[in-house]
């Protein structure tokens, strides 16, 4: 191979190299920002662009697409000094490619130090019960913190979404034991209004056992004066009477004892109206 062949393959090389380099062609999703001469001159949208070779060159390729950041985990103390862990994504957006560039040296960490900034100003603000409860406030207030921020960035805020929010594991372990604490406490407040209650309703029954018991024997009372103001009336005079009713309960006596397991032979006198009589008449001597 002669030098004329060698320098011939060697410029069309240069050539080929050259077309390649001045067309570029920009996938969807992305936008190139082209720099001339170490200077911003343009940027190229999706589709088939020219830039002129050794001059302009591609500063940095720009995704569009809406970019997911995880914020790394960190701990946070509320308002009443309890200790949370906490951790979020964020959903932002490429709106200017050049301020996204030029603005910031990197975008990405700036987000996320901009979200762990704001997460513990906003929760350092709540008490913890609120802060545990209260996602979507948080969230809310999260993004409209840091929109602003970003906007000299290039940048908008799509979406930030708090993935977890719990206590530290000390202060976890605190809780439980609070909360176990309080489990007891109510067990004991029920216990002791049923021991009251159940005290209050035998205090009730026996109140009303002994009204029940005094009104039986006020019935009894009255029966008996009844009956004997009967008996009276029938028999005409004052010992028969006594005589009948002191007869009929020795009657109902006896027929206890007998129907008693410790029973024995009773043997009834033949005479027992005149041996009632005799009592009374001994009463009236």
């Amino acid at each position: 191979m002669t030098g004329g062949q060698i320098f011939t393959i060697l410029v069309v090389l240069f050539a080929v190299v050259t077309v390649m380099r001045g067309v570029r062609i920009v996938p969807q999703g992305e936008e190139w920002v082209i720099e001339r001469l170490g200077k911003y001159f343009a940027t190229f949208m999706p589709g088939l662009n020219f830039m002129i070779p050794y001059i302009d060159n591609v500063a940095q390729r720009v995704v569009t697409k809406d970019i997911m950041l995880d914020v790394p985990q960190q701990e946070v103390i509320t308002r009443d000094n309890a200790l949370l862990v906490v951790n979020a994504i964020t959903f932002v957006k490429i709106t200017n490619p050049v301020k996204a560039v030029y603005g910031i040296v990197n975008f990405a960490d700036g987000i996320r130090n901009l979200v762990m900034t704001a997460l513990r100003s906003i929760i350092g603000e709540m008490e913890l019960d609120q802060a545990l409860s209260s996602r979507d406030q948080i969230k809310a207030r999260l993004r409209e913190s840091i929109a602003n921020e970003v906007l000299d960035w290039g940048l908008t805020v799509k979406s930030v979404e708090i993935q977890d929010i719990k206590p530290s594991p000390s202060m976890q372990k605190a809780m439980e034991m609070q909360a176990a604490a309080e489990r007891q406490r109510k067990a004991t407040v029920t216990t002791a209004e049923g021991d009251k209650q159940s005290m209050i309703l035998q205090a009730e029954a026996r109140l009303e056992a002994a009204k029940r018991d005094a009104e039986a024997q006020v019935t009894l009372a009255n029966a008996s004066a009844q009956a004997i103001k009967l008996v009276t009336e029938t028999l005409g005079d004052r010992e028969g009477p006594m005589a009948y009713l002191l007869g009929e309960k020795y009657i109902k006596m006896l027929e206890k004892m007998t129907a008693s397991q410790n029973g024995k032979f009773v043997v009834l006198p033949a005479d027992i109206q005149d041996t009632v009589r005799g009592l009374l008449g001994k009463r009236a001597g």
